[in-house]
């Protein structure tokens, strides 16, 4: 089997496999991962991560200059909330599995667990947002990383 391949495995924990070709069940890296975040993959224009948001957590309100973000719910609901400022955010929707969200490069936004489960998701940062190799297993760890401001 191709070692670059994690199509019909179960759940993994193995981390970034940046810069090689890979082929990944998303759904089940998605739904399996218990960390708040975790890179699968990065590249030198895109990266992607998997999360996993606490019932009543958050993503957390930011920006992103210059990363347009793609973001997939597998499972769960939740609401998400952008704008042009981080006291201005006008665009909310509630969101459920299956949904994507798309955020445009300079929109302040937040994904925020309303349901009564973990929401389970994956994210696409075009160009990368994290260093290669991120992991945080809870939102406070994201929030203590130097590397995250």
């Amino acid at each position: 089997m191709n070692e670059n391949r994690e199509k019909d495995e179960p759940y993994t924990t193995a981390t970034d496999h940046g810069g090689e070709p890979y082929v990944v069940d998303i759904e089940t890296q998605t739904v399996g991962n218990t960390e708040f975040r975790r890179t699968l993959w990065t590249g030198k224009h895109l990266q992607l991560t998997v999360m996993s948001i606490d019932v009543g957590d958050d993503v957390g309100l930011e920006v992103h200059e210059e990363n347009d973000q793609f973001l997939r719910v597998e499972r769960g609901t939740g609401r998400t909330e952008m704008g042009p400022a981080e006291d201005d955010l006008p665009f909310v929707r509630d969101v459920k599995d299956d949904d994507v969200i798309l955020v445009p490069a300079g929109t302040w936004h937040n994904v925020i667990n309303t349901g009564d489960e973990p929401l389970k998701l994956y994210a696409l940062y075009g160009p990368p947002d994290h260093e290669p190799g991120t992991e945080h297993p809870t939102h406070e760890d994201a929030e203590k990383d130097p590397a995250e401001d």
